[in-house]
């Protein structure tokens, strides 16, 4: 069996009720996060966690030293458990996380967090044109409203657009169980 890693995906304050981007359902997939984490570390599976932050002063939110940065307290990494600060949604994009993956034999990612359509799915398609096999628990995954033309796209769907598109060329989508019983 392939050497596996969980990446933690920017499961950040600034999306909680209390922050400026708050997600839909933002506290079911953090449970199932928890879960996922738990699972990782029975199974002596490395867990990287991702915050991001933006350099970009203008922007409001995820901003550097602020409260809405800070990893949700549920899910706060562990004292061996690699944190990368990102700047862009792919996870990959001027960090050190491929090379981290390489030096530790991963080759099988399961990537969960925030927000589906943006920073799971950049990180996730970079993942496996980087080579890696991946894993996306949905249930684990949160997005948001988005709005298209004047057109309102419910979180649900959005979030099932982008599984579904995963799911045909990029990752194996599960839920928590799913993965749990694995």
């Amino acid at each position: 069996m392939s050497k596996q890693a969980v990446v933690v995906v920017d499961l950040q304050n600034e999306y909680l009720a209390t922050g400026k981007l708050p997600l839909v359902n933002i506290e079911a997939a953090v449970d199932n996060a928890t879960k996922v984490i738990e699972y990782a570390r029975q199974h002596a599976i490395p867990v990287i966690h991702i915050r991001h932050e933006f350099l970009d002063p203008e922007i409001p939110f995820f901003v550097k030293n602020t409260d809405g940065v800070e990893i949700i307290q549920t899910v706060t990494p562990a004292n061996n458990e690699y944190i990368i600060t990102k700047n862009y949604p792919n996870s990959f994009l001027k960090t050190d996380l491929d090379s981290h993956l390489k030096e530790q034999g991963v080759e099988q990612l399961t990537i969960i967090g925030a927000m589906s359509h943006m920073c799971i799915d950049a990180t996730t398609r970079a993942a496996s044109d980087l080579g890696y096999t991946c894993t996306v628990v949905e249930d684990a995954c949160a997005t948001m409203n988005l709005e298209f033309n004047g057109q309102v796209v419910e979180a649900a769907q959005v979030h099932a657009a982008l599984m579904a598109a995963l799911a045909f060329a990029y990752a194996k989508i599960v839920s928590i169980t799913d993965y749990i019983q694995s």
